[in-house]
């Protein structure tokens, strides 16, 4: 069995779907297991109804409630006509499913609260509207396609909007499921980014978590790949849209592309690798728009070549400065300031340290007001914002001689605030002003890749 992850832009609209179609049929043989995003943009209008909903805005929300109902009912009759039994079970779908959401948004309205469990349920709804219209479509195209509700497979804690997986329950599960499911079937299909807790509480993986709803069922199933089909041709040398020339990289390895998801690249979730590892299976990330390109394939580390592949950045980051005399000669200090961090649910990226004095980045988008009032109960604490995170990323590279000099010789003129060095050897890391993240990312790739 293979797993195949459409994303939202793979899945926007009847072209997209038609192409993802053909993409399914030509790998019918090796038994897919599809997993579907919302259509593009329906998550970012889920978000701005919860929104609305807890600001008991019920007019704002039908609004919005009767665009994401019509933008469904409009692709149901492109994609299956409007009339048939295929086209009615969809329709039917699309209109119970937002009854449902009408009926539950106008409760939050009442009530004016929007609980973290609420939330969930309402940004989950953009997949459960996707996946059965185009299961009734891969079925009206000839492809027998079962339908599989994704939280009857990944099992989470009570995290309600950022779940952690329960390994041991997604793995004994879902083998049976859609062995189940694959009964007189060509094809089986269930959404991304949504999930369960043990007794059924519904939970969501956060934000892009449909590529890590792939890598799970695939380490379930012990898939022979992943394939995650997006709207680029690969993994690239950088972002494209900050920096011109790219490359596509043929392969990289699972520790490349951990650091890159996960220090900014856009193309994969970061937790997408680590139930890949478990099980050795080769991701694939493929262009949907372009079905024929080779792509990247993410491997072993025994099939990569040392050198460099990519220049990742994280544009908006808080650097945190923790100064204390008392860090001298005094065992457990670390774990005092890093045991702050955990209780507040804070991640840390970097981390830099000196005889009195730690330095950490974290995300911007992480509330930090009270990790920073409980540090400065014993320490000096300083947070410097506006600040950008650049990330030259490879295998063994502190092997590469002139890597250093070629990394920093376009920023003789920059301020650096920061430097880490990961003891993996796959990545350098550094902190510069945000307003000069673009210009130095760009020099540092015209550096490393066109010179």
């Amino acid at each position: 069995m293979i797993v195949m992850k459409f994303g939202g832009t793979s899945v926007a609209n009847y072209e997209a779907i038609t192409r993802m179609i053909s993409i399914v049929r030509g790998k019918l043989e090796e038994r897919p297991v599809v997993v579907v995003s919302a259509l593009s943009k329906v998550t970012d209008m889920l978000y701005r109804i919860s929104d609305r909903a807890a600001a008991r805005d019920r007019e704002e929300a039908d609004a919005l409630l009767a665009q994401l109902r019509e933008r469904h009912l409009t692709l149901a009759g492109e994609l299956l006509g409007t009339g048939g039994k295929l086209y009615e079970e969809a329709c039917a779908k699309v209109n119970s499913i937002c009854d449902a959401l009408c009926s539950f948004v106008s409760a939050v309205c009442a009530v004016g609260e929007l609980s973290p469990r609420s939330k969930a349920i309402i940004i989950s709804n953009g997949e459960y509207l996707s996946s059965n219209i185009i299961c009734c479509a891969m079925n009206a195209a000839g492809i027998r396609t079962h339908y599989m509700d994704a939280r009857s497979m990944i099992i989470t804690d009570d995290d309600y909007l950022k779940g952690e997986p329960d390994m041991k329950a997604i793995a004994a599960n879902t083998p049976e499921i859609v062995l189940q499911a694959y009964q007189d079937a060509d094809a089986v299909i269930t959404q991304g980014f949504v999930s369960a807790t043990g007794s059924g509480e519904p939970t969501v993986l956060g934000r892009g978590g449909s590529d890590y709803s792939a890598s799970l069922i695939g380490m379930a199933i012990d898939a022979s790949r992943i394939e995650i089909w997006t709207d680029v041709d690969g993994v690239r040398t950088a972002d494209p849209r900050r920096v011109p020339d790219t490359r596509c990289l043929d392969r990289i390895s699972f520790e490349e592309a951990a650091e890159m998801a996960h220090f900014g690249a856009k193309v994969l979730h970061p937790l997408t690798i680590e139930p890949a590892i478990r099980k050795n299976i080769p991701i694939y990330v493929l262009n949907s728009m372009n079905p024929s390109g080779e792509g990247t394939a993410i491997l072993q580390s025994q099939f990569i070549e040392d050198g460099v592949k990519s220049v990742s950045c994280k544009e908006n980051i808080y650097v945190i400065n923790i100064f204390s005399t008392k860090m001298i000669n005094t065992s457990g200090f670390l774990k005092k300031v890093f045991e702050i961090f955990s209780e507040h649910k804070v991640s840390v990226d970097l981390i830099s340290t000196s005889e009195a004095n730690i330095s950490v980045t974290v995300d911007s988008s992480q509330k930090i007001d009270d990790v920073v009032s409980a540090l400065s109960e014993f320490a000096d604490v300083y947070v410097d914002t506006d600040k950008s995170q650049v990330s030259v990323i490879g295998k063994n590279i502190v092997s590469l001689k002139g890597l250093l000099e070629q990394t920093f010789a376009p920023l003789r003129e920059c301020k650096i605030y920061m430097i880490s060095q990961g003891a993996s050897y796959v990545n350098i890391s550094f902190v510069v002003d945000r307003a000069v993240l673009d210009d130095v990312v760009r020099q540092i790739h015209k550096y490393l890749f066109c010179m």
